[in-house]
């Protein structure tokens, strides 16, 4: 068992109030009805919000890194139109999810989430999307788990597909300087889209950049499982029905260059180019992208396992 002091995982239990008030002042954006439930496993005590009809075949949506379940606001409303969803938050990350052990490589991560699926879902496929590292947790997860996935959709998974820029990483570590300045650059230059339409955008993208500097002072150390480039082998190998949607202003590799990589290595994988969006894209390009997602996840499979 995972060793922790009583405010686990925030610095402390002035600092648990502080973020606890913030997120719950955010959450009031959820769009839709929704359920929110704590789901105890042996890796952790996990904050799942459930939408959609109990009838509907259900749809786990993982958020990117420094983000939480609050991420899927401008999708959700569609996708919980046709599906049952249940968007986490994650417990390597800020959020109301609580680790009860160390997360030190990757096959934590895609136990507890097995753990989490399988309670969600006990029986049949689940489809699964992802956003940036969430996109790269669902590949390790189907390729781990192939036969608990119906479809998955990668929405800019981070590597993954291609390594980061130099640009990336250089930009990265100056956002490690605790000062807000290099944060917003980092944020500018990821959601450029987001930020040049208009003040309602760079108003969402200070809001963000704010509560990733409250998040930081309020929790402890955070996992850290660095993403990887999955290989030529087993992209040509990877059976479950996939999607993958990047935007052309994409920061963290080149979209053309991602798109040309899995179309030669594995054109069972569908992929598409989102205009007018980088890493951004779910939100920017929200209506365009949550149709691309709902027209594959109902296309029939076709793919032999």
């Amino acid at each position: 068992m995972y060793m922790k002091p009583s405010s686990h995982p925030f610095r402390s239990e002035q600092a648990r109030a502080e973020y606890h008030a913030l997120y719950m002042e955010r959450a009031k954006k959820w769009p839709i009805e929704s359920e929110n439930r704590f789901i105890e496993t042996p890796s952790g005590q996990t904050f799942v919000r459930v939408s959609g009809r109990v009838t509907d075949p259900p749809l786990i949506l993982l958020p990117g890194a420094l983000a939480t379940s609050l991420t899927w606001i401008p999708n959700i409303t569609a996708l919980s139109a046709r599906y049952r969803t249940y968007a986490i938050d994650t417990i390597y990350d800020f959020g109301l999810s609580v680790r009860h052990r160390e997360i030190k490589k990757v096959n934590d991560i895609v136990t507890w989430l097995h753990e989490v699926a399988t309670t969600l879902v006990p029986e049949g496929r689940v489809n699964l999307l992802g956003l940036s590292y969430g996109g790269w947790v669902a590949s390790q997860y189907a390729l781990r788990f192939p036969e608990r996935i119906r479809k998955v959709i990668f929405l800019d998974p981070a590597f993954t597909i291609l390594p980061p820029t130099f640009a990336l990483i250089f930009r990265t570590l100056l956002a490690r300087i605790p000062l807000p300045s290099f944060r917003r650059q980092l944020y500018y230059w990821l959601l450029r889209d987001t930020v040049e339409s208009g003040e309602g955008g760079r108003a969402s993208v200070d809001e963000a950049i704010a509560d990733w500097i409250v998040a930081e002072r309020c929790f402890g150390p955070l996992p850290a499982v660095p993403p990887t480039v999955l290989a030529d082998s087993t992209l040509r190998n990877f059976n479950v029905p996939s999607l993958f949607l990047v935007g052309e202003h994409e920061k963290i590799y080149s979209a053309q260059k991602a798109v040309n990589r899995l179309n030669r290595l594995a054109p069972q994988i569908k992929t598409g180019i989102i205009p007018n969006a980088g890493h951004d894209l779910s939100f920017v390009q929200a209506e365009l992208v949550t149709k691309r997602i709902l027209d594959f996840l109902g296309e029939p499979e076709n793919i032999n396992r």
